[in-house]
Formats: structure tokens, C-alpha cells, sequence
């Protein structure tokens, strides 16, 4: 029979001769074992689950546009290509428009989205019928819904009032590449003189026309008609001065100071634009509690029938990631992006940090109490062990055992153990860790491959070191004391 053999008879021999004790501390291992792999597993597995738990609470991060830049699908299509697909769990994009009821004298805020991405970034929407799923439909907020009487089936006829942005803009915003411009001055007599021109790609005036018919007919009223007087302001930029590099007409200076006032005060011309009203169906009522409520939800789709533009407002995102990872997200989209700029929703991200900061605390803590305690536990049974075979021990050494074999078949013991406490712990622990994820996540649990290894070692280590005093006691008895009976 080799060494080998011979040492792990000893050891299963004395383990079974001791089975009570024994099966104490294999159980103290083996509970210890199985808190510590649980513990672990869900350690491990947490950022991912307590992610998927704070994406109920809402975006966080926003895609914005950045000062005097144009967001759009095809803008907020390439910020998106900085946040790999595995950690972006939605994207949803939000025009805002004010829309009217006519057969009801309301006015409300209509939200334009992609409702697949809505219910991926905010899940808490509770919706009573079902979210819209074709063109032409709609999702309405309690608050109106309770206001106008609609549910769901209803139908809304909508409209859209066009805004023109362009009279608000001032004589030197209007000079743009291709612009038409249209302004007014007072000429000869207080009437009024009209002009209209259009600039060139290099904002120059390419065309001029002008309307002094409240000009006296025999001087200011020929203005409109001398071709030489309009073309010498064919090529200039404005604005103009009279009598730099622009000439009077004969007899009519009042009314052409007139035009070239007017050609200075002219602005990009009005478009006229017709109110856009178009029929829905109501496909289901929404409650948030928030400003949600007050809102009409339609598909971009229909946003851009009505408004005529392919525009975003903002664009709300959900990233499973930790802080650090989404501010660099962040950074990454606003310095590659010339037209879009990314906020975190603080409250949301630092809120997932700091949970995540207590639970790893929590965690840390109680797997050392539980170390503690199962080394304590397997200290105290070896320590026994050593007691009862004291007159075992002294015999053993004087005949000639030394304190190395002694040290070996007590270390033996305890790493075996250790490792049938670590097999038994890792089994246990995953379900334990199956067990809590489900009643606390909702979710199973990914499996850890290293985790059977990694619990095995960690228990062999603790039943290692749980030996060390009981070794120290065994190798310290006195065959000679312990063989005269004292």
C-alpha cells in the first residue's frame, strides 16, 4: 500500500470513527459555504438585475440639441452608434407640438414617439386599452381623457396650427444663402413704398422688385419701371447706403431712400402655411401620476404628416451601465456630435450607484460574520477532535511519530472537510441565490461557471485555517504526561 493511500485511509478512518462530531463540522462548512456562494452569485449578478430594476424608474440619460442645431432621426440614429446595443435598452425619441380640438374648443400638448421604444424606457406607464400600433391612432392622458369625455375607441380630430417663425426674425438673421425677402418704408407724402428681393447662395441680391404705386405717377410712381435704378442694386449686399454706390432716381430721392430703407428692414418673406387636421382613434387611456397624463401620444409618423418636418425635441434614453461608464457615454456623444448633446438624469444614475455602493457593503459585511462564524464553529469541533484523542496523539509520538504526520493527518482532515463542505455549499448556494433573485428580482439568476471551483477552494482555505490552533494543541501534547494518565 503506498503513502498516499495509506494517509487517506487514515483520515476517512478517523472521520468515520467521529461521525457525529464530524457531521457537525462538515454541516458548519457546508451552511457557511452555501451563504458565501449565494452570497457571491448575487453579488455578481446584482449590477445586472438592480439595473433592470431601476429601468422601470425611467430614463437616464437625455439627447438634446445642442444651442442653434437641428435634432432628428437621423442625428439621434448616429449619437446612438457611440452606446454598444447590448447596454442600450431603449431609445425614445419626443417631438412636442401644441394641438386642437375644435369640436371640443381644447388645446393641448401633443407628444410625438416610437411607442416600442416607450415601453422599454419607461415601463412604469400604465396603460388602460392598449398602446397604438398603426398610423392614425392614439394614446390619451387621464387628465384629458376625463376633460373632453373620450375612452377608448373614441375618435379625436386633431389639428395642427402652423406657426411662422420667419416674422420673428430680424433683418440680419433673414440674410441667408436663397433667402426672400420683403420689407416696407415710408417714401414721398407718408405713403408707402414695397419692395421684395431674393439673394443668392453668396447673399447678394439677385432679384428686386418694387411698388411705389403710392408714389406721385410723374416722378416716385416711375421708379418700378427704370430698369437702370433697379439694376444697379442687382450684386450688392445689404445693407445699403444712398449715395454709396447706389444712385437716386432723378427727382424721386425721398422715395428711392424709401426702398433702400426698406430693402434694409426687409425680412425673409412669410410662407403661408395651412392648418393640418387629421382624424384618430383612441387606443387606449394613460396614467403616470406625473405630467404624462395631460399629454396626446401619436407616432412620429403622424407627428411629421402634420407638422411637415422630420424635427426631435429630445430624446430620452435607458443604459444599463454604471455612473462612470454613462458619463463617459456622455462625453463621448457631445464631443463626436455636432448637433446633439447628452445629459444624465442624475437623480436616476446616482440613485443606482448609491444602492449598489450599500448593497456591496452589505454583502462584504455579512460574508465575513459568516467566515467568522464557520471558522469559529469548525475550530471549536477540531479543538474537541484533539481532546479525545489525546492518549491517541501521545502514543502515537512515542513511538516515534513526528510532529510533521501529526500536523498532515489533522490538516488532512480538514481539507477534506473542506472540500466535501465547498462541493455541497456551491449546489446549495446557486439555489439559494435562484431562490432570492426570484422573490426579490422577479428574474432568474445567471449561473456562474467558476463559481463551484472558487467556493470549493474558499472552503478548503477556511477549513484550513480553522485546523491551525487544533494542530498546534495536538503537536504540543506530551506522550509522557498523557501516558501516566494525567
Amino acid at each position: 500500500m503506498t503513502k498516499r493511500r495509506m494517509f487517506l485511509r487514515m483520515i476517512t478512518a478517523s472521520l468515520l470513527r467521529r461521525r457525529s462530531r464530524m457531521l457537525i463540522a462538515l454541516l458548519s462548512i457546508g451552511i457557511g459555504a452555501t451563504i458565501l456562494a449565494g452570497l457571491v452569485t448575487i453579488y455578481v449578478d446584482v449590477p445586472r438585475q438592480m439595473g433592470a430594476q431601476f429601468r422601470s424608474y425611467g430614463a437616464n440619460m437625455l439627447l438634446l440639441p445642442k444651442d442653434g442645431e437641428a435634432l432628428n432621426s437621423e442625428s439621434l440614429e448616429d449619437a446612438l452608434k457611440a452606446i454598444p446595443k447590448d447596454a442600450l435598452v431603449g431609445a425614445a425619441p419626443y417631438r412636442y407640438v401644441r394641438l386642437d380640438m375644435t369640436t371640443r374648443q381644447q388645446s393641448f400638448t401633443a407628444a410625438g414617439t416610437d411607442f416600442a421604444e416607450i415601453t422599454k424606457t419607461s415601463p412604469y406607464f400604465s396603460v388602460e386599452g392598449a398602446y397604438p400600433s398603426k398610423t392614425r391612432q392614439v394614446l390619451a392622458g387621464k387628465e384629458i381623457a376625463d376633460t373632453i369625455g373620450v375612452k377608448v375607441g373614441s375618435t379625436m380630430e386633431l389639428t395642427y396650427q402652423p406657426t411662422n417663425n420667419a416674422a420673428s426674425k430680424t433683418p440680419e438673421e433673414s440674410r441667408v444663402p436663397g433667402a426672400s425677402l420683403s420689407g416696407k418704408a415710408e417714401g414721398f407724402g407718408g405713403g408707402t413704398v414695397y419692395v421684395s428681393a431674393v439673394l443668392d447662395e453668396e447673399k447678394k441680391i439677385a432679384s428686386l422688385s418694387v411698388d411705389a404705386s403710392t408714389q406721385t405717377p410723374e416722378y416716385g410712381g416711375r421708379v418700378p419701371e427704370d430698369e437702370s435704378f433697379l439694376n444697379q442694386f442687382i450684386g450688392k449686399t445689404l445693407p445699403l447706403t444712398l449715395g454709396d454706390g447706389v444712385d437716386a432716381f432723378t427727382g424721386a430721392t425721398v422715395t428711392s431712400k424709401a426702398v433702400v430703407d426698406a430693402l434694409n428692414q426687409a425680412t425673409e418673406a412669410a410662407v403661408s402655411v395651412q392648418p393640418k387636421t387629421m382624424n384618430f382613434t383612441v387606443t387606449g387611456i394613460l396614467t403616470t401620476g406625473g405630467e404624462e397624463e395631460g399629454y396626446v401620444f401619436l407616432s412620429l409618423q403622424d407627428m411629421e404628416t402634420m407638422t411637415g418636418e422630420d424635427r426631435l425635441d429630445v430624446a430620452e434614453l435607458s443604459v444599463s451601465a454604471g455612473v462612470d461608464q454613462l458619463e463617459a457615454y456622455a462625453d463621448t456623444i457631445t464631443e463626436n456630435s455636432g448637433s446633439v448633446q447628452a445629459r444624465l438624469v442624475k437623480r436616476v444614475a446616482r440613485s443606482e450607484a448609491s444602492v449598489l455602493e450599500k448593497l456591496t457593503a452589505l454583502v462584504f459585511l455579512v460574508t465575513l460574520v459568516v467566515l467568522l462564524l464557520t471558522m469559529i464553529c469548525v475550530s471549536t469541533t477540531m479543538m474537541a477532535v484533539v481532546s479525545e484523542r489525546r492518549r491517541e496523539i501521545g502514543l502515537r509520538k512515542a513511538l516515534g511519530a513526528s510532529d510533521g504526520s501529526i500536523r498532515a493527518e489533522f490538516l488532512g482532515e480538514g481539507l477534506f472537510l473542506g472540500l466535501l463542505g465547498g462541493v455541497m455549499g456551491a449546489v446549495l448556494g446557486f439555489a439559494f441565490a435562484q431562490v432570492v433573485s426570484v422573490h426579490v428580482f422577479g428574474s432568474s439568476i445567471t449561473f456562474q461557471p467558476l463559481l463551484l471551483p472558487a467556493a470549493i477552494l474558499v472552503s478548503m482555505a477556511i477549513a484550513a485555517a480553522s485546523c491551525l490552533l487544533p494542530i498546534k494543541r495536538a503537536v504540543a501534547i506530551d506522550p509522557a504526561i498523557v501516558l501516566k494518565g494525567e
